[in-house]
């Protein structure tokens, strides 16, 4: 029987980072809180927390491209976030292609709260998690950098 790894996602924004788990037998994603992101930079203490209380086996970072398939304008910052990632926790992280995951991210919540599945108003911390369970669930099927 193969043992469930859980992996952490992120979906890197300058403002907020979302973050989402999952793990690798069920291959589904759930969004957690958001990570601020200040002056001094990300919430550490947010990342540390959750990365402490779930113990990934690796982390996924959404890389920014643009349309063309060119790095976007935060794509060094994210490579930067997730080698930042690396060093801090010493697990491996994976970038995966994050085009169009919030807008994946907005329809999903949007149907669900339609449904009635969703009742609370939908924040920017709950779509950019949602973003991240988006980006993870491209992972788990293959997609990676």
């Amino acid at each position: 029987m193969t043992r469930a790894e859980v992996v952490l996602a992120f979906d890197f924004g300058l403002k907020r980072i979302g973050i989402a788990s999952g793990d690798t037998l069920t291959r589904s994603a759930a969004p957690l809180p958001a990570a601020a992101v200040g002056r001094g930079g990300p919430d550490w203490q947010r990342i540390a927390h959750q990365v402490r209380a779930l113990a990934p086996a690796v982390l996924v970072v959404g890389a920014p491209y643009n349309v063309d398939g060119s790095e976007g304008a935060l794509h060094a910052a994210a490579r930067g976030f997730a080698a930042e990632l690396e060093r801090r926790f010493a697990l491996p992280v994976h970038l995966v292609d994050e085009r169009y995951s919030s807008l994946e991210a907005a329809a999903e919540l949007k149907a669900r709260r339609a449904s009635g599945a969703r009742r609370r108003r939908v924040l920017r911390e709950h779509l950019d998690s949602a973003a991240a369970a988006v980006i993870l669930g491209r992972w788990f099927d293959g997609e990676a950098d």
